[in-house]
């Protein structure tokens, strides 16, 4: 197994698409929309707190599943997270034929990329990844240095969302790849 390089991106104004809107999507889009207000969301149904989120206008809801050869050539990174895995791979071959950054939730070994779990105030931002493996350890360590950053007095001046995508103070993430 590969280990991945830890590295912060700047993905403010980058074109990012999600397929699926399940717990996993979920979940991850909370945690994306504390970066990147440049989220699209497809998926015949979404969860609550995507559509929330697509109603206050933080991200774009589609109602439409993937379709081969959708993918735009200015989207910078792809989340796989629908309830097929058939679909999460063709997803993933589209993305490596259009050098997109992509993350496949049904198959940690497609990732280009993983989802840490975050501890963020202010502008400090840590973010925690075991490797896809251990769950447990990558979520003990995210809410113990949570927990010290929160205590630390630092001002928080960064919003970063829950797990259905709404906004809250200090930390969001997803250690599951």
């Amino acid at each position: 197994m590969s280990r991945y390089f830890p590295l912060f991106l700047d993905i403010s104004n980058k074109k990012i698409n999600v397929y699926g809107a399940g717990r996993i999507a979920s979940r991850r889009v909370g945690t994306l929309l504390a970066f990147a207000p440049l989220l699209t969301v497809f998926a015949p149904e979404a969860s609550e707190g995507i559509l929330e989120a697509a109603e206050e206008g933080r991200l774009i809801y589609k109602k439409e599943s993937y379709r081969r050869g959708s993918i735009g050539a200015d989207v910078f990174l792809v989340l796989a997270a629908t309830d097929e895995d058939s679909v999460n791979e063709e997803i993933c071959r589209e993305c490596r034929s259009k050098g997109i950054l992509v993350n496949v939730c049904s198959d940690r070994t497609l990732c280009d990329f993983q989802f840490p779990g975050i501890a963020a105030k202010g502008d400090l931002v840590v973010g925690i990844n075991a490797g896809g493996m251990d769950h447990h350890m990558a979520k003990t360590w995210t809410d113990r240095i949570r927990k010290e950053v929160e205590e630390d007095g630092y001002d928080n001046q960064t919003e970063t969302a829950s797990d259905d995508g709404k906004s809250e103070k200090d930390g969001a993430g997803d250690q599951n790849g």
